[in-house]
């Protein structure tokens, strides 16, 4: 399952979410202006910007970057079904 870590207004997490969505990958977001708990999550492990994406609960290097340089292989492995 893929997590994306979120805010209103972050052009970033837009972007991964869209990327997510064209290719077919399904995922859950989390607004962690809605969440505070969520929020305080992420500053407890260190993160300070978003988005964050969590794969099967490991985290992306580089959030959106890291997203955009998985290859093929990870996109089809987590395609909705």
């Amino acid at each position: 399952m893929i997590t994306v870590y979120s805010k209103s207004q972050c052009p970033n997490c837009v972007r991964a979410k869209e990327l997510l969505t064209r290719k077919g990958v399904g995922y859950v977001e989390i607004n962690i202006e809605a969440d505070d708990e969520a929020k305080m999550f992420l500053v407890n492990s260190g993160f300070r910007s978003v988005p964050q994406i969590a794969v099967d609960g490991v985290f992306l290097d580089d959030g959106l970057a890291g997203l955009a340089r998985q290859d093929d292989g990870f996109f089809e492995a987590h395609k909705a079904i």
